[in-house]
């Protein structure tokens, strides 16, 4: 994975979500990239980093270079550096993503100068849905920056092996512990052999490469609910899931769950779309 993609809009919600990329910069030795996202080119938001009073220039350019600096001294090995974009918000991340083939995407949920209108507008999750590259997102007020614990929840859905090799990568380079867990919600015989088949799967593919992981069942009346509250409870830095969508090709949107999963988790995020390969 030779680069991070970090939105950035100076929040103390976005500026957490950098911090959060440094630490998982530093374990695969990745560089990072910072985009901030101007609304247009005469759109001029207030240079105030949440709880500092540190005067970072009087330029975007300028304001930007003041954190590569700063930011920058705590990456180990790689590098850091920013663009800046006009227009919508997720386009522009979406469209760099692109351009630059990014390994991964690490922003803030929530946040202000258009990251909060972005999130809970009718577009608010297009860059999950759109993005060409696993994506991670941190909640507002999640602190943990080592990711030690990674869940990897099995559901009934073929695509939901898809996010195997992926998130075994990842845990492999963090040196994570992988929780391979089948969810569901009823005791039908079929689900339950569908589901012990992928989560032995899951569980094997991992420990092959390298993984330690731990394997277990958990039934529940709520799959999200049920997937936080595991998630909650062992302590879990990162859970992955994959992005089903539904609707057309023109106005696609999140499946119910990953919704749910996104907008309600206290623990990051890791969004793999089916049709993304490692």
């Amino acid at each position: 994975m030779k680069r991070i993609l970090v939105p950035v809009d100076f929040s103390r919600d976005s500026m957490n979500a950098l911090d959060a990329a440094i630490s998982v910069a530093n374990k695969i030795e990745s560089n990072i990239r910072f985009i901030h996202v101007r609304k247009n080119k005469d759109y001029d938001e207030p240079f105030v980093i949440e709880g500092k009073e540190q005067d970072y220039g009087q330029t975007v350019e300028e304001f930007c270079g003041q954190i590569v600096r700063e930011y920058g001294k705590k990456l180990k090995k790689g590098n850091m550096d920013f663009v800046i974009r006009h227009g919508k918000i997720y386009k522009g991340i979406i469209d760099q993503a692109r351009l630059d083939r990014s390994g991964l995407i690490m922003m803030g949920t929530h946040g202000v100068s258009g990251f909060e209108e972005f999130w809970m507008g009718s577009n608010a999750y297009r860059v999950v849905s759109k993005a060409p590259c696993p994506v991670i997102t941190v909640r507002h007020g999640f602190k943990k920056k080592k990711f030690g614990k990674i869940l990897l929840p099995i559901d009934s859905k073929r695509d939901t092996r898809q996010k195997i090799p992926f998130t075994t990568e990842l845990a492999r380079f963090l040196n994570a512990e992988l929780h391979v867990v089948d969810f569901r919600t009823t005791e039908r015989a079929d689900i339950k052999t569908r589901l012990k088949k992928y989560a032995d799967q899951a569980y094997d593919y991992a420990t092959g490469h390298g993984v330690k992981a731990i394997r277990s069942s958990k039934k529940g009346g709520d799959i999200p609910e049920t997937i936080i509250s595991y998630a909650v409870h062992e302590e879990i830095d990162l859970i992955s899931i994959v992005t089903f969508e539904r609707g057309t090709p023109a106005n696609m949107a999140l499946s119910t769950n990953a919704q749910l999963m996104v907008n309600h988790s206290p623990i990051p995020i890791l969004s793999i779309h089916p049709s993304m390969r490692k």
